[in-house]
């Protein structure tokens, strides 16, 4: 009887473990079932190939990458551009070519203060808003905008879309032509933010792979070949200020050839990161990057002359040279009024007042007076300032604003999308090919804002004079296109000139 119980206990116990057996079958099969049914209806062009960073990326082998974090406007982003030229050409690295950023869409803080994001909390911000402007279709490379042909095409510097070296680092397969927000799945983006963890330094540096800067404004001013390597920098917190914020921060130059360079933790890593590359003259030093010579380097000497200017894409400049030569039709004077933005919100007196000095003296000459006004002020609130008394005074004074919609801006747009500069930096052979795949099967990217750009050529243009905002960025950044004489001639035959080589870049 007890063997007989024994049994019975026994094939109990085994049609449980069959039957316990035969159910795990079928959740494991369902489940691969479901999993292969939701992945077929993903394009292969979004599946993450792996979710760890390619150190020695297999199409680049031995390539040593710089990328840094852009920030704030336009033109502090062009000062931030050269500085990265400047640093990837010392230190004979590949540089990441960012993207446009939104104006303030990533602000640095103030360096005067010692109140500023750390590198890491600004490089991933960067990578977040880059990974947005993706997929909301409004990604816009500083190649697309700044022309690198005369850098690119002499080897001064190798340099790589952001987007491409995005695909070989972080080690996934994605057509970022046609990433949007429609088709975008959790398990790239995953991998897209874990790989921009360890890009930004947050996880620390891996050896021979990442090495991520701490240094910023507030503790070193990078210098090279000035024989102050270590040298304490003549601007330091003051002891109110140390006192009031509770620092204790000293800033050092450092020689950057030494200090990042031949014989440096950092010389062996494939990814160097910066955080913000912005400097600015203070207080008889520079905030962070003092580097205007090179006494005994004749490739960075004259690097550093080249990228004083760097013109627009012809693109940009044949539509500006257009919009002078065909609708103004003249001489003219141009007037950058910046009128909203931070500080120039409370000076608005003084900027009228300069501007209103300049056309009084003109109005001594042939009348009527165009004006080409570039303004951050819209035309409906014109009201009650000097801009309504030009607008009123139609005898002696001739207005001419371009606009976000009209013709020739939207003409531009489309042709800069066409053009791809970004796409053509030459490092990776595919982004032509992928250039060609968008034509034909991804959704329509939303048009690039250029109106600055054309604005700013323009004025370069205006043979009665130029009249800015100061303390402007772009004002300045006007002034050297005119120092440069980016606009030598009104001719009819410059103007035909730019326009063939307008239409032999869109083809």
């Amino acid at each position: 009887m007890k063997n007989l119980s024994r049994n019975r206990v026994w094939k109990k116990k085994r049609f449980y473990n069959t039957t316990s057996l035969l159910s795990i079958s079928l959740l494991i099969f369902i489940f691969i079932f479901i999993f292969v049914s939701y992945t077929s209806h993903i394009p292969n062009s979004l599946l993450p190939i792996s979710r760890t960073s390619q150190c020695t990326p297999q199409n680049l082998p031995g390539q040593r990458f710089l990328w840094y974090a852009p920030h704030s406007g336009f033109s502090n982003q062009v000062a931030e551009f050269k500085n990265a030229i400047l640093m990837a050409a010392i230190l004979n690295r590949t540089l990441v070519v960012p993207p446009i950023l939104d104006h303030h869409a990533v602000a640095l803080g103030s360096c005067p203060k010692f109140r500023v994001l750390g590198p890491g909390e600004i490089r991933l911000s960067v990578w977040n808003h880059v990974i947005e402007l993706l997929r909301s279709r409004r990604y816009v490379s500083m190649a697309d905008i700044i022309d690198l042909s005369s850098l690119v095409s002499i080897s001064v510097i190798q340099a790589i879309d952001f987007r491409d070296f995005i695909s070989l680092w972080c080690g996934v397969n994605v057509d970022f032509d046609c990433f949007n927000e429609s088709n975008d799945k959790s398990s790239l983006l995953d991998s897209l933010k874990q790989c921009g963890s360890r890009l930004s330094g947050l996880a620390g540096n891996v050896d021979k792979c990442i090495y991520a800067l701490d240094e910023d404004c507030r503790t070193t001013v990078w210098t090279y070949q000035q024989n102050d390597d270590g040298v304490l920098d003549s601007f330091q917190p003051d002891e109110q200020l140390k006192k009031k914020k509770k620092i204790s921060y000293i800033r050092k130059r450092r020689d950057v050839y030494k200090t990042l360079g031949p014989g440096s933790k950092a010389e062996s890593a494939t990814v160097l990161a910066f955080g913000s590359l912005f400097t600015a003259p203070y207080k008889g030093s520079e905030l962070y990057i003092d580097i205007d010579e090179a006494p005994r380097d004749q490739r960075i000497s004259s690097l550093i002359q080249k990228i004083e200017f760097l013109p627009f894409v012809p693109l940009i400049t044949s539509a500006a040279k257009e919009y002078a030569f065909e609708t103004i039709k003249g001489p003219f004077l141009c007037a950058q009024l910046r009128l909203l933005d931070g500080q120039f919100k409370n000076h608005w007196k003084t900027t009228f007042l300069a501007l209103k000095n300049k056309v009084d003296s003109l109005k001594k000459g042939p009348l009527p007076i165009s004006i080409f006004v570039m303004t951050d002020l819209p035309e409906a609130d014109w009201h009650g300032s000097y801009l309504e008394d030009l607008a009123r005074d139609s005898d002696s004074v001739k207005l001419y604003v371009l606009r976000e919609k009209d013709e020739l801006v939207i003409r531009t747009a489309k042709k800069l999308i066409e053009s791809g500069h970004g796409m053509r930096l030459g490092l990776v052979p595919e982004s032509v090919d992928r250039m060609s795949r968008m034509k034909q099967q991804c959704p329509p990217q939303i048009l690039p804002d250029i109106l600055l750009y054309i604005e700013e050529t323009v004025c370069s243009c205006a043979s009665l004079g130029f009249v800015g905002t100061a303390g402007s960025t772009i004002a300045e950044g006007i002034e050297v296109m005119r120092k440069f004489n980016t606009c030598p001639s009104h001719s009819q035959t410059a103007l035909t000139n730019s326009l063939q080589a307008n239409n032999l870049c869109s083809r």
